[in-house]
């Protein structure tokens, strides 16, 4: 069902998983600023991976490095997609997909609460939705014409 507010809905949905999204990837790498700075979760790969290791703990941890860089990749490729609107629905699945897996990860690590506290089933389910839209407004995609 399609109304007036729909084109803000889906902007504001694409805004609010891509922009995390982009900074939680790049804050891995140090972008925003060192460990133990203000609102810095990581800020450098060293602490992003013993996370990393925690949460993907029944993983060995050398597939936890592999898959922790293949998410990374793919976390900040996504943020970017989301928040220009362009390969929106592929990027929206994605994140999907990504989402379902970390809270799927957290729940065997930490137990369903975690996962349902930190709302990533949500992120996921918004991913899935977005998935849904099929039509982009203020997006490349919309300018493109796809």
């Amino acid at each position: 069902m399609r109304n007036k507010t729909t084109p803000i809905i889906q902007l504001y949905l694409r805004l609010a998983i891509g922009i995390p999204f982009f900074i939680y990837g790049t804050d891995r790498l140090g972008l925003w600023g060192k460990y133990g700075e203000k609102n810095i979760s990581w800020g450098d790969w060293e602490h992003f991976m013993q996370y990393a290791a925690t949460v993907m703990g029944f993983l060995p941890y050398q597939l936890a490095q592999v898959l922790a860089i293949i998410a990374t990749t793919a976390e900040i490729s996504v943020g970017i997609l989301l928040v220009t609107g362009y390969k929106t629905r592929y990027a929206a699945l994605a994140a999907g997909i990504l989402s379902l897996f970390f809270a799927i990860s957290m729940a065997i690590s930490f137990g369903i609460l975690s996962p349902l506290g930190y709302g990533v089933f949500a992120v996921s389910a918004g991913g899935f939705l977005l998935y849904a839209v099929g039509e982009y407004h203020y997006s490349i995609d919309k300018l493109l014409g796809k």
